[in-house]
């Protein structure tokens, strides 16, 4: 007598997915499944701790070598906790609604072990399995793979619980079927093809940021007269370029004002902080965030109020060299200004007041900007460059950019 087998039946994990292309899959996964497809990239450059791991996890480091970059001792490495914090705090509620993380794009070395059928007629949703010990890359989103592992292995170290990450679903896109060469050309595209944000236009876009929040204030407390009608002059901030162009309405750019900022907030050394993101750690010894607003906000708004009829005219009052040079000036009037002479919010208006912002090589080539043999100004050179030879020649208009600027 012999007893009937059961009917084979594919194992493994299975993946509620929607296709958009025959050999391409979306949908989302439970974190904890995530990280039991996709081993952690950084034990995997461990070859101490890869000698004496599984065969499998072997076989996905051998995998993952020939389509990724490596990891440790990399910018990309180095970001990991500074991720892994970032998701954790978004994960416990820290940051609100105002928090993301991009799809992961995920590589199957070879073809799902089953797919099933739609679970909705029409709707290409269906099933597909994972057979155990198939080869799953993260391709494109690895940073994130590894600080989700990160978070996972010790999650009180983040402030976070088992319980709230296991509650988490992480969206993906799955290509399968797919040669090393076409997942090598995949991690090439993502990672090459698309124009990265410029830093000073990235930083001016995030709200956590200092420097964006009180430039957003003083956009919204100045009220300016312009085409017959008084408006905020937050409708005349481009938010979403770095630099205007003759046919745009706006009259400044967010990332400018925030330029304006910084400097005010630390002075010369806002110059260095115009391209990186402002946090309460960041700000000056013994400056809370509360006091600083307070006092920027009306000095800052006072000041741009006075330049709009030079902003409006496309003067160089609104390029970022200038505006970081102001902003300089602007600390000394601050109760924080530790060095150098400080000035009252009078005797501030008194030294800006008359300077000139005509874009003219006679007053501005070799201070915020370089002209050509026919004259033309380029203020190219930015805030870094420019920034603390104009606040000079503000502060110093005996000295002979500050004669330059002022015309004499």
């Amino acid at each position: 007598m012999t007893i009937a087998m059961p009917t084979a039946t594919v194992e493994g994990i299975q993946l509620t997915v929607t296709a958009f292309r025959p050999d391409a899959v979306i949908g989302t996964i439970g974190l904890p499944t995530l990280l039991q497809l996709v081993p952690s990239p950084k034990a995997e450059e461990d070859k101490r701790a890869l000698k004496y791991a599984s065969g499998s996890v072997r076989r996905h480091a051998e995998v993952r070598a020939l389509v990724q970059r490596m990891l440790m001792s990399t910018q990309k490495g180095r970001n990991v906790a500074a991720y892994a914090s970032y998701i954790a705090s978004g994960v416990s509620g820290g940051h609100g609604a105002a928090w993301s993380t991009p799809p992961i794009t995920l590589w199957l070395d070879g073809r799902p072990g089953a797919v099933g059928d739609e679970l909705v007629p029409g709707s290409g949703i269906c099933r597909i399995t994972v057979l155990p010990g198939s080869p799953v890359v993260a391709i494109d989103g690895e940073t994130q793979v590894t600080a989700w592992h990160e978070l996972y292995d010790a999650p009180e170290r983040y402030g976070v619980t088992f319980e709230q990450l296991t509650r988490v679903r992480v969206p993906f896109e799955l290509y399968f079927g797919l040669s090393v060469q076409d997942a090598r050309q995949i991690f090439y595209d993502r990672n090459v093809e698309g124009v990265p944000v410029a830093k000073n236009l990235a930083m001016s876009m995030d709200q956590r940021d200092i420097g964006t929040q009180i430039a957003h204030r003083i956009a919204e407390t100045v009220k300016v007269e312009h085409d017959g009608k008084v408006v905020p002059l937050t409708k005349l901030v481009q938010n979403r370029k770095r630099q205007l162009t003759k046919t745009d309405p706006e009259v400044v750019t967010l990332s400018a004002l925030r330029v304006l900022v910084v400097t005010a907030l630390h002075g010369r050394s806002g110059l260095n902080l115009s391209s990186s993101t402002v946090h309460d750690a960041d700000l000056p010894d013994g400056v809370e965030i509360e006091q600083a607003e307070r006092e920027l906000v009306p000095l800052l708004s006072q000041l741009i109020a006075g330049l709009f009829p030079h902003f409006a005219a496309r003067n160089a009052a609104s390029a970022p060299a200038v505006l970081a040079g102001i902003g300089i000036a602007a600390h000394q009037a601050t109760s924080w200004a530790a060095t150098g002479t400080r000035l009252s919010p009078e005797e501030l208006v008194r030294l800006i007041e008359p300077v000139r912002f005509e874009r003219e090589a006679r007053y501005w080539d070799g201070v915020a900007a370089s002209a050509n043999a026919s004259g033309t100004l380029n203020f190219g050179g930015g805030a870094k460059d420019s920034g603390g030879r104009v606040a000079d020649a503000i502060l110093g208009p005996d000295t002979d950019h500050g004669r330059r600027i002022r015309g004499w």
